[in-house]
């Protein structure tokens, strides 16, 4: 039985090479914006509410209205927090949201960010009926709404089968971001050829700081100081990158979202270091390695 993890070679930070970006920059964080269609008649990808009486109900009304809360208005304070910065952001879209929300994707096509694929609706790879289908339509709806297919990819809770990568790669995706297994991008070889993994992160993530963790409005900047700063310092050795995860329906809430604009400025007021988009950390990588060959 095929083992994954054979797929990736193991790489001791230590020992990569000199790695440099573009314009003598120190390190590159990227931002990922996650936008997803919650279907009403199914039960949640998550929940802030448990059932009342301990009777599960659908529709779950509370439970897909925390959510859709987010599409009406949370994403809308994501977007200018971003854009009035002047920060590039990847955009993990659900595809079904360039129909069911086009006024979403439309501000994220016009704003110039990058749509990485996010499945096609909300629900983990291992439970779809047809993997290769479900990536196929995916890929095609995004390129017929975007003007272009996407590059990127983030499976919904990064969830994988064995043929996930296969199939990624047969459909013309370069880089994945569901291994959060280190802090630069990494080659996975696959049968149908290379993928690029690109540092994502479970940590600076608003799902695990506050859906799971239950931590105060303030823990993302907390936590995104100690990883910025901690990265920052080793950077100076060898490159490095931070991944900064965020959810309308989380960090778009009236209470939280000072605190993701708090994070963007302790970032931006670093000079030497990079925004970029998933692509263009892959990019950026395939050319170091191409020099280092």
């Amino acid at each position: 039985m095929k083992r994954l993890s054979d797929q990736i070679p193991y790489q001791a930070i230590v020992d990569r090479p000199k790695l440099v970006f573009p314009g003598g920059k120190k390190m590159a964080v990227w931002v990922i914006v996650n936008v997803e269609e919650w279907r009403i008649e199914n039960a949640m990808p998550r929940t802030v509410l448990s059932p009342p009486m301990g009777q599960p109900l659908l529709p779950d009304v509370p439970n897909w209205s925390w959510h859709e809360y987010g599409m009406r208005c949370g994403f809308w304070r994501q977007l200018e927090a971003l854009t009035r910065r002047g920060i590039p952001a990847t955009l993990a879209i659900n595809a079904s949201v360039c129909g069911q929300y086009p006024r979403v994707a439309c501000a994220a096509k016009d704003a110039g960010w990058e749509f990485m694929g996010h499945g096609y609706f909300q629900g983990p790879m291992h439970k779809l009926k047809d993997q290769r289908r479900s990536i196929g339509d995916a890929v095609q709806t995004i390129a017929d709404f975007w003007g272009a297919p996407p590059r990127s990819w983030e499976s919904p809770g990064l969830t994988q089968t064995a043929e996930t990568l296969d199939l990624l790669v047969e459909h013309g995706i370069e880089f994945v971001c569901d291994w959060v297994m280190d802090d630069l991008p990494q080659v996975i070889n696959t049968t149908n050829g290379s993928i690029t993994s690109i540092p994502y992160t479970v940590e600076t993530n608003d799902i695990a700081v506050y859906a799971l963790q239950n931590h105060r409005s303030d823990e993302l900047l907390n936590r995104g100081i100690d990883q910025f700063d901690r990265l920052y310092q080793e950077a100076a050795q060898n490159a490095r990158i931070m991944a900064i995860s965020v959810h309308p329906y989380i960090t778009g809430v009236p209470h939280r979202i000072r605190y993701l604009e708090a994070l963007l400025d302790y970032v931006a007021g670093h000079d030497d270091v990079a925004w970029m988009t998933a692509s263009q950390i892959g990019d950026w990588y395939s050319a170091q390695m191409e020099d280092q060959s």
